[in-house]
């Protein structure tokens, strides 16, 4: 008796069974009567037969029966309607058994344990086939004819889990493979499993959810986070082992023993090598030639011999000449150009012309009298009453021949056009994220309240003050860290430069004001750093005057020590330098790199607008007779004895010990603002009014080697960073623009300029943006200090 087909877990049984009775015997597949797995016995699934389930239905409803799988069947929830039919088609079932396996007895060309299954995608894959399965053994595979091609091929069993095998249970793996998971960001899922199913991303904890786990799980520290799962993963034991070990400086292999037992491969007893007396090579009179090699070289012998072997066979000659248009020449060169088409003909070749065009006697007379060259056309109109009256053209062969000959001799191409992306032309710059540190952020802004331009700033080389003058001649102190105005001077007329004295040992700065120079120091000073300061200010026994005094235009004078360790220290200046009354306010005041010279640029014309300052001889001279042009700013050569004067737009370099000019930059641009000197003395960079700004190498020539635009307004001021490869330029337009510039010790290597960031903070206020701007060089800090013309003093840092 045949077992019956399984039942569905839902829906009705009904038009299963009719579409199994519509198909032909033939196609029908029937089940095994018992799964024996892949396993030994009784570990796989058993299916009960007819008889057997037909007296399990009459037993208590309580026990539960495993459901049978029905390939054939769409839906589910068909058990129960089959159980009630069961009773009733058992007979019919048994009648078709019974005649199944007679056809199946009757069917030659195949094996015994072949079976044909129906046409329908579970037969091709080996579904309700029955198959012999032997304990801890795979089963053999069928052979079935195709019903597709009609062969005979062979059908293995499905691969069917079992329940506690690991596959059944484990959760489908992303099989994205090794790509970048931050593409999928911005989808739902995150990846596909074996079946090619969307796996949806899970859900994610806010910080509370986090901090909760963490306390309610003791293992929570004991995961980590998987990007191809997108979740938090347990650690195993052994890979705790090895995180310890790594930390510990340990080796990661738990079983390698790096104290080991020295294993003597080579010195050990019997194991001495034993070399031969010499290692002269072997010589070629031992040498026999291979027999078989030699019956090979025989075989081609007389292969080539009968013919079959041609060891060069002539090649095909091409013919020495072809046709030139009539087929296109294979080459990689574009083809040529279509011949241009011969000119349509006009109103005056019109075989009846109108009046207008019909020349008279005179014009004849002097066409005929010019020569060939000379005549513009070769014909004169002339009028016929008929089309048939026209005689030959009689320079048509000429004619003819002329247009062979052009395009013989003169032959067209089509030049291909180069489609250069503009992108790709320029030069592959670094990414400005491994060019830190440089600054980013604003981190204090300084204001004094008073709503005036903050026209300078300066900097101490320690980078603990700031140092500010503003319109309405306020100088302000600031602690550059902490943003607090440490102390205040109002000296009543406006204020055009201050700068601190680079000097290590002593601590003061100068402000300049209308025809004078003051010196101030900051407050809070240690004992030692204030008496070595007012030694080079204010010192014991002066030094001698130089020349007649009543002949020097720059007097210096200097207070009493009675203010020295009293309350007005910090009030008065202890150092006056008076210009002469023509000088103008000054406008720049830079320090050589030592501390005890430093210079004044003023608003007055001539030679009265340079003066050149050294403190510990009280003296004051002009290094320039004449000089044509407004003075903009000077600089003193960090290394050597030159120094640099900008006019409105030539940059002049002296040299102070020579006395001579050495060179003269052109710098392009209508009127030079600014200008700075890299620490190693051989790149300058100058602002203009105009928005450019110019690298110079020193070393190249007399004109810019970069010329870089990216503000939108005048640049103000521009510096170079004296610890890092950064400098800035400030504008009109409120701007800050930092730059990378790398300088190389080879020659032949220029300098590498990458811009980084666009600091932008300072109010842009009657048309003024950041005035002035200054590196801080203390601590180590890669920090800028800007002064703009809203009145506030910011700090940019990285």
């Amino acid at each position: 008796m045949a077992p019956k087909l399984p039942a569905s877990s839902k829906g009705s049984h009904r038009p299963a069974k009719r579409k199994a009775e519509s198909e032909p015997k033939a196609n029908r597949v029937e089940p095994s009567e018992e799964w024996t797995g892949f396993g030994g016995e009784g570990e796989g699934i058993e299916m009960a037969s007819d008889e057997e389930e037909t007296g399990e239905s009459a037993e208590s409803s309580d026990a539960e029966e495993f459901p049978e799988i029905d390939p054939v069947s769409s839906g589910e929830g068909e058990e129960e309607e089959e159980e009630e039919d069961t009773s009733e088609t058992g007979s019919e079932e048994d009648d078709d058994s019974a005649k199944d396996e007679e056809e199946e007895d009757g069917e030659s060309g195949q094996e015994e344990d072949g079976v044909e299954p129906p046409p329908g995608d579970s037969a091709l894959m080996g579904e309700g086939l029955k198959w012999d399965r032997k304990p801890g053994s795979y089963p053999n595979p069928k052979v079935i004819k195709s019903s597709i091609t009609g062969e005979a091929k062979k059908v293995y069993p499905p691969i069917e889990p079992e329940y506690d095998s690991d596959s059944s249970t484990e959760d489908d793996p992303n099989r994205v493979g090794r790509i970048p998971m931050h593409w999928y960001d911005d989808l739902p899922h995150i990846g596909y499993d074996i079946n090619g199913k969307r796996i949806l991303r899970p859900a994610k904890g806010d910080e509370l959810d986090k901090f909760l786990a963490a306390v309610e799980d003791p293992t929570s520290w004991m995961s980590g986070f998987d990007h191809t799962s997108q979740k938090d993963t347990q650690l195993t034991e052994e890979e705790l082992d090895l995180i310890r070990r790594l930390q510990d400086a340990e080796v990661p292999d738990a079983s390698y023993n790096p104290y080991e037992d020295t294993v003597e491969w080579f010195t050990g007893e019997g194991k001495q090598e034993i070399m031969p007396l010499t290692a002269r090579p072997e010589p070629k009179s031992r040498w026999q030639p291979s027999k078989w090699e030699k019956q090979k070289i025989l075989k081609i012998v007389r292969l080539i011999r009968a013919g079959h072997i041609v060891p060069n066979k002539p090649k095909a000659k091409q013919p020495q000449w072809y046709s030139l248009w009539s087929t296109e020449a294979e080459t990689s060169r574009p083809p040529p150009l279509v011949a241009p088409k011969v000119p349509l003909p006009k109103h005056a070749e019109s075989y009846n012309p109108p009046e207008e065009y019909l020349p008279d006697q005179d014009e004849i007379d002097k066409y005929e009298d010019l020569s060939d060259d000379e005549k513009v056309k070769k014909y004169l109109p002339k009028k016929y009453d008929a089309l048939r009256h026209v005689p030959a053209y009689e320079h048509f062969i000429h004619e003819r021949q002329n247009r062979l000959l052009d395009l013989y001799l003169a032959p067209r191409i089509r030049r291909v056009k180069l489609h250069i992306n503009p992108d790709s032309m320029l030069p592959s710059l670094p990414s400005p994220q491994s060019l830190r540190p440089f600054p980013v952020f604003e981190a204090l802004k300084m204001s004094g309240g008073g709503g005036s331009r903050a026209r300078c700033v300066s900097v101490s080389p320690d980078g603990v003050w700031t140092v500010s003058g503003d319109e309405d001649g306020v100088v302000r102190l600031w602690e550059t860290f902490v943003g607090r105005e440490a102390a205040r001077w109002k000296l009543g007329k406006r204020i055009g430069a201050v700068e601190w004295c680079p000097r290590k040992d002593v601590s003061y700065f100068l402000v300049g004001i209308e025809d004078e120079i003051f010196a101030f120091m900051p407050p809070y000073l240690s004992p030692a750093m204030e008496s070595a300061t007012l030694d080079v200010l204010v010192p014991r026994n002066p030094p001698p005057p130089i020349g007649e005094e009543g002949e020097k235009p720059v007097k210096w004078s200097q207070e009493s020590l009675s203010f020295k360790q009293s309350a007005s220290t910090f009030s008065s200046p202890p150092l006056v330098v008076t210009l002469p009354p023509t000088a103008g306010l000054p406008k720049q005041i830079t320090f050589h790199r030592r501390g005890d010279y430093f210079a004044t640029v003023s608003s007055a014309e001539g030679h009265n607008a340079i003066w050149i300052h050294q403190v510990s001889k009280r003296h004051s001279q002009s290094p320039f007779k004449k000089i044509k042009g407004f003075i903009q700013r000077v600089l003193f050569h960090p290394n050597k004895p030159h120094f640099f004067v900008a006019t409105q737009r030539y940059v002049s370099i002296y040299d102070l010990s020579a006395q001579k000019l050495l060179k003269t930059l052109y710098t392009g641009s209508r009127w030079v603002s600014s200008m700075d000197i890299h620490p190693t003395g051989d790149h300058l960079i100058v602002g203009g009014y105009d928005k450019k700004l110019m690298w110079f190498d020193l070393d190249l020539g007399n004109k810019p080697y970069k010329v870089l635009r990216y503000h939108t307004k005048a640049i103000r001021s521009v510096a170079f960073s004296p610890n890092y490869p950064l400098f800035a330029s400030s504008s009109d337009d409120g701007t800050i623009q930092i730059f990378h510039a790398r300088v190389y010790s080879d020659l032949m290597t220029d300098a590498l300029i990458v811009p980084l960031k666009v600091l932008r903070g300072h109010v842009v206020t009657e048309g003024l943006g950041v005035m002035e701007l200054k590196w801080t060089t203390g601590l180590g800090t890669c920090w800028l200090v800007s002064a703009g013309a809203d009145g506030e003093v910011r700090v940019w840092c990285n």
